[in-house]
């Protein structure tokens, strides 16, 4: 129970209606923090603010999105710092997230977890440059073996090596 609660704390509050389709809005987990850190920095700049106006929340007050401001950047600084540490990232990223969730609005936050998720994706991915001549090859052993993929080709040849490896 006490496990529900916590997650439910840590949902992003709508602002306007909530969405009746589609995934809910998350905040910031622990294991983002690396790739999603910088990405935070860039966007929650006050140039930034003036480029993108739909993605910030509007304040009443003239003062209150720069204090905001400051709030947030000493939050990503010591929630840095201590996942740097390794330990007791929890309330740090908590807090962290009740700012995000505060200056960010529904729109906004859709667009920063889109890059952030494009950002993950390029990570998990590395380019390779080989010659044509080669990729024929490859395009022919895919085809001759039924292969969808140049990672499952790749993954297919890697996994016979060490078998004609020991052949010899």
């Amino acid at each position: 129970m006490q496990k529900k609660i916590d997650n439910a704390g840590q949902s992003w509050q709508y602002h306007q209606q909530k969405p009746t389709a589609g995934r809910k809005l998350k905040l910031l987990e622990a294991e983002e923090l690396l790739v999603a850190l910088p990405l935070i920095y860039r966007l929650i700049s006050l140039a930034e603010v003036e480029k993108r106006k739909d993605w910030f929340c509007e304040f009443e007050k003239t003062g209150e999105r720069e204090q905001l401001y400051i709030m947030l950047t000493e939050s990503l600084s010591s929630l840095n710092k201590i996942r740097k540490q390794a330990n007791g990232v929890d309330n740090a990223l908590e807090q962290t997230n009740l700012l995000l969730n505060r200056y960010f609005s529904d729109h906004g936050w859709r667009m920063v977890r889109k890059e952030l998720s494009q950002i993950k994706k390029r990570k998990k991915k590395s380019h390779i440059e080989i010659g044509n001549d080669l990729v024929i090859k490859l395009k022919e052993f895919m085809a001759s073996n039924q292969i969808d993929t140049f990672d499952q080709a790749i993954d297919h040849l890697l996994s016979e090596y060490p078998k004609s490896s020991e052949e010899n």
